[in-house]
């Protein structure tokens, strides 16, 4: 059985202060290697994201802007310069919604498709692969355990903030 070690407020501290800034340096390093994987393909490590959660079975039909923010967890106005970008670049197009005239869906274009699956996915893959080598299956589970529980603090957090703006 294993034993839970009982850390002074100033050590938890110091541990958690460590913890969050080696996720720091990972987002950091994800943003510049991650890049570097797929820049031959025009792309960055947002737009990856973008046209990875566009791929997705049930995005099909395309996300609305709110939606597919909501999704990715970025603001509005960081998404929508973005797509723009992505727009004029033939990955993405827009249109309205026809169940709500004042959304706009998002939806990947044919050559973002292939640019998707034909480059950036086999590029990504090798990356993942280069990034998770020396884990274990194990590893990568214990590791996706731990940062979903951290997002789910997270989320309540940022729930408990913005329900607080709407209050005052």
């Amino acid at each position: 059985m294993q034993k839970t070690v009982k850390l002074s407020d100033s050590s938890r501290f110091d541990l958690a202060n460590r913890l969050f800034f080696r996720l720091y340096q990972c987002a950091n390093m994800l943003h510049k290697t991650g890049t570097r994987a797929v820049e031959a393909e025009g792309l960055t490590t947002q737009q990856w994201a973008v046209l990875g959660a566009l791929s997705r079975e049930d995005a099909q039909p395309g996300m609305s802007v709110g939606d597919l923010a909501r999704y990715l967890m970025v603001s509005r106005q960081n998404l929508s310069g973005l797509i723009s970008r992505m727009e004029r670049d033939g990955h993405v197009s827009t249109r309205a919604d026809t169940r709500d005239r004042r959304s706009r869906l998002v939806c990947m274009t044919g050559p973002g498709r292939k640019l998707w699956a034909q480059q950036a996915v086999p590029k990504i893959q090798a990356y993942y692969e280069d990034v998770l080598g020396n884990f274990s299956s194990d590893d990568m589970t214990h590791a996706l355990h731990y940062l979903l529980k951290l997002l789910e603090n997270m989320k309540r957090i940022d729930e408990g903030d913005r329900a607080a703006e709407d209050e005052a």
